[in-house]
């Protein structure tokens, strides 16, 4: 018995000392932020700043990426589509469809996409 609540107290002293480093250590290593004049400003300063960067990244690296995303997922779900119809006799064209209208919506947004913004 008395082996037994040693090995017991031993435990629950190694998680108590775990839980008192886990304290200490986020004590030590995490600082606070304060936020002292107008937040609102700051972000539109930095948006400003940084937005002819963003929008040519979005337009000549995401928007491209989306591009051939869907256009692969089209090209296969009207393949698929096609396989389909040939076996059962009836053509699924919602799935295509949607993914037509995707792709012609990621097409066209850098022609507006910056105005709404």
């Amino acid at each position: 018995m008395g082996v037994h609540n040693f090995m017991k107290r031993e435990k629950v002293y190694k998680a108590l000392a775990a839980a008192l480093l886990i304290v200490v250590l986020t004590g030590m290593l995490s600082t606070a932020a304060f936020a002292s004049g107008n937040v609102a400003d700051a972000v539109e300063n930095t948006w400003t700043a940084a937005k002819e960067q963003i929008k040519t990244v979005v337009n000549n690296v995401v928007f491209p990426a989306l591009d051939m995303i869907l256009a692969v997922l089209f090209f296969v779900k009207v393949g698929s589509a096609y396989f389909e119809y040939r076996k059962h006799g009836q053509f699924e064209f919602t799935a295509p469809a949607i993914l037509f209208a995707c792709l012609i919506f990621t097409v066209t947004a850098p022609l507006y996409i910056w105005d709404i913004i």
